[in-house]
């Protein structure tokens, strides 16, 4: 069974006050707390990297190792954001048989050296992990902060050919970060908007969607971040794989729905900066949210 994350402060209330539709969107304190570090200061700008790679399967230090090498190419940022799986590579019919050997609770080696990442480079990492608890395994999002937290999300619509592999997560959350409310969804979650619109009604301004979409789905991948980030006045980061198979085509969307940036077909990196100003002002321009109706809904 999934363990149940402790809810914070504040739990529960939407960018304008208002309550969300989904009792089960938390603002979890992080589940694993090292140590604590000096904070920086909460800012507007939010300088974004996205890591598009293109990990080798089964080959989990050197896809951290490869991932520690951009961290620190890359340059400073507030917050990077990697791949579904991308420690340990999507092959799902390889992750049928080899899964449980690959595979690690959140508290394990290579969850830690994603945190140290974070701590060392003082930002926020999103990175895909494929994640152990007892005899389930889980397509799982860790989100490490630079003060050594850790906060896992576990992907909970799970995409048809995922359904023998991976146990199903059980809530959504959203991440508070000195940069902003983050809301993780995981690939084909961006294809149900009633996922994008609970996390922003629980606070969330940036979602962040790590991915594993293959060759021919490159439309998808934009069409639905775009709509996601336009549906809610949300920044939206798209994260994916590249090589073997996937599309890449990682982008940023703004709160308005338009592509900041988007990647190529290759491994790369892209660095945008995010104002979050932006997401109050879209929403006071067009405030969908509020105006939402659902009674009518059910």
């Amino acid at each position: 069974m999934a363990p149940t994350l402790p809810t914070g402060p504040g739990v529960g209330r939407s960018h304008h006050g208002h309550p969300p539709t989904d009792p089960a969107v938390h603002r979890p304190q992080p589940i694993l707390r090292p140590r604590s570090l000096r904070r920086r200061p909460e800012g507007l700008i939010v300088r974004c990297v996205v890591l598009q790679t293109s990990p080798v399967f089964g080959e989990v230090s050197a896809n951290v190792e490869a991932l520690a090498d951009l961290i620190s190419e890359t340059g400073p940022a507030d917050l990077m954001v990697a791949p579904e799986l991308a420690t340990t590579g999507y092959d799902i019919e390889r992750l049928a048989t080899m899964g449980r050997e690959l595979a690690e609770p959140i508290d394990g080696p290579t969850t830690q050296k994603l945190s140290r990442l974070a701590i060392e480079n003082e930002l926020t990492l999103v990175c895909g992990v494929l994640e152990s608890d007892g005899d389930d395994l889980f397509d799982t999002v860790v989100v490490c902060l630079h003060d050594g937290s850790i906060v896992p999300y576990r992907k909970t619509h799970l995409y048809p050919a995922e359904r023998d592999v991976f146990t199903p997560g059980g809530e959504l959350l959203t991440v508070p970060t000195p940069d902003g409310a983050l809301g993780p969804m995981i690939c084909f979650e961006h294809a149900f908007p009633e996922i994008a619109t609970t996390l922003a009604l629980a606070g969330a301004e940036i979602i962040v969607i790590p991915s594993a979409v293959p060759n021919g789905f490159e439309h998808l991948l934009e069409l639905r971040s775009r709509a996601r980030a336009q549906d809610n006045q949300v920044f939206v980061i798209a994260a994916n794989l590249a090589g073997s198979g996937f599309c890449g085509r990682s982008l940023v969307v703004d709160p308005r729905g338009e592509v900041l940036s988007e990647a190529g077909a290759e491994a790369t990196t892209l660095a945008v900066e995010l104002d979050r100003s932006l997401v109050e002002e879209e929403r006071r321009t067009e405030p969908a949210l509020e105006l939402r109706r659902p009674d009518l809904y059910s």
